[in-house]
């Protein structure tokens, strides 16, 4: 079976976002364009890591041109999407590596996510290999999302990411873990539930 791409060169709109409550969220990146989406979905983790990569990779660009690229120090105030994820959300698969490049004749982030795939060897050494191989087959590897922003784009996404990361619950003063609704049983307080 060959590899599916799902390609936005550009995207109406690409954002993070998540369904669920607090502390039971699933995170989802989704692409839209000329009335089709794609929504895939990926640990929190991953979206923060995606996030603080794209601004760095945008700091380095507008280091590496002297400032010459159309990259925005930050991202503009009228490209704030705060809107939902579009439904209904339909997972295409679960993402399970990540890239991202710099096309500097086409001045485009690149942005692509590929579905987890288990793989089985025998050794440590086998398993790499068997990785590279897999994520290098250009007609037989995993599933694909694979979007090209503008730097203003790219700032936008990152933007909105590192919000919907930090729009979960909010942390213990004394131990920093997450508090539920009903509280939680803080180390700090030698076990003793603290209410919210």
């Amino acid at each position: 079976m060959s590899r599916q791409v799902f390609l936005y060169d550009p995207p109406d709109r690409f954002v993070a976002g998540t369904v669920g409550l607090p502390g039971r969220r699933t995170f989802f990146l989704q692409a839209s364009a000329g009335g089709r989406t794609t929504s895939v979905a990926l640990e929190k983790a991953q979206v923060e890591a995606l996030a603080e990569r794209i601004d760095e990779l945008l700091d380095e660009v507008v280091r590496r041109t002297g400032g010459n690229a159309a990259v925005p120090a930050v991202a503009p105030a009228e490209l704030a999407d705060t809107g939902p994820l579009e439904t209904p959300v339909e997972e295409e698969f679960r993402v399970g590596t990540m890239a991202l490049a710099w096309d500097g004749d086409g001045q485009r982030m690149i942005v692509e996510a590929q579905a987890l795939v288990e793989l089985a060897a025998d050794t440590d050494e086998d398993l790499v290999e068997a990785e590279e191989r897999m994520l290098q087959d250009e007609t037989n590897g995993p599933p694909m999302l694979r979007v090209r922003l503008t730097g203003t784009m790219a700032r936008a996404f990152a933007k909105r990411a590192l919000e919907v990361v930090n729009a979960g619950r909010p942390p213990c003063p004394l131990c920093s873990l997450p508090l539920d609704p009903e509280g939680h049983v803080c180390p700090r307080q030698n076990g003793y539930r603290r209410g919210a």
